[in-house]
């Protein structure tokens, strides 16, 4: 089934799309084309939860622009999928940089247009990095915001095949032997924590582009940042909200997006200050290049600052005081 062009006129095709559109709102300036981009009870699902309407878009926009005039956003990758035969699902991976400063920072957007206008968002943005590189506390920023929760979709239990189905709805059956085994990768070493198989999935040249503005190399290199991650929050859990998949030579083959939730408690080591107990909510995106059957980079976007936000508003007097003694 094509897709119809009313999904994405007057531009050539998806990828063309989000690039321009993006542009003309962040680059130059046309804030109040959020209007015709956007439909009006749009859902937006961010790093402190769940907002609806455009208005709260049109003014967190304004917002950023403003405070980060100088910051450039480029797309650094778009791998968009159709869903159905008037609408499509991006994965928009946009490097920021100020050119003046050198300050540099990705975000990923996940969004579902319908017949050219936006009606739902999954959106990570690395904030750490922003925070790091200036030279501002995290805890600070952290503490001067508030995690609202998420609602509509992001309550619901992840669709149990979402090779078929997520929460974007019905998917092509694309590229299905390289998204099982992205898939099977995650479930094996990211929640059943079998890091020994790093090395059966990826090759040994492997990049990783991290939080913080990072970059790894190596399985070893790889199982570390997983480890990073997760020691904070040992028995944590991810769920696999949606998969979108998309070849392109521009971007050097097949690159295949995960949308993920990590669920955890802050019980582990006290990389946030002492421990609290108290569960915590990640939203993430991963875009992992693909060739030759095997995992060669991938981009990993979450939001460092929204989990301590979470932890500080838990933080209450009592110390608390954890079970594990193993």
């Amino acid at each position: 089934m094509a897709l119809d062009p009313v999904a994405y006129q007057p531009y050539a095709d998806p990828d063309d799309f989000i690039r321009e559109v993006t542009d003309l709102i962040w680059v130059d300036r046309a804030i109040g084309y959020i209007r015709e981009n956007y439909e009006p009870d749009s859902i937006v699902h961010g790093v402190l939860g769940t907002s609806v309407g455009r208005d709260e878009v049109i003014q967190g926009s304004l917002m950023r622009i403003a405070d980060t005039p100088d910051r450039i956003g480029q797309a650094e990758d778009v791998v968009w999928e159709q869903r159905g035969d008037d609408a499509f699902l991006s994965s928009h991976l946009v490097l920021s940089i100020d050119p003046h400063t050198g300050f540099r920072s990705r975000t990923i957007a996940n969004c579902l247009y319908r017949r050219g206008r936006m009606v739902e968002e999954w959106v990570t943005r690395d904030g750490l990095a922003i925070a790091l590189q200036t030279g501002q506390d995290p805890d600070e920023i952290a503490a001067q915001r508030k995690f609202a929760g998420y609602t509509g979709s992001m309550t619901r239990p992840p669709k149990p095949d979402i090779t078929r189905d997520g929460d974007s709805g019905p998917r092509p059956d694309d590229f299905r032997p390289e998204v099982e085994m992205v898939l099977e990768f995650l479930e094996n070493v990211w929640n059943q924590r079998e890091l020994e198989k790093v090395g059966r999935y990826w090759i040994r040249d492997l990049v990783l582009n991290d939080v913080a503005d990072r970059t790894v190399i190596r399985p070893e290199g790889y199982r570390r940042s997983l480890l990073t991650l997760l020691r904070a929050f040992p028995g944590a859990r991810f769920e696999w909200r949606d998969v979108q998949t998309h070849h392109a030579e521009r971007y050097a083959g097949l690159r295949i997006a995960v949308t993920w939730r990590m669920l955890g408690v802050y019980d582990g080591m006290a990389d946030y200050g002492p421990l609290t107990g108290s569960p915590v909510e990640v939203l993430g995106i991963s875009q992992f290049l693909v060739q030759d059957g095997r995992l060669v980079k991938e981009t990993r976007v979450y939001d460092d600052l929204a989990i301590r936000t979470q932890i500080i508003g838990a933080r209450g007097d009592t110390a608390y005081e954890p079970t594990n003694i193993y």
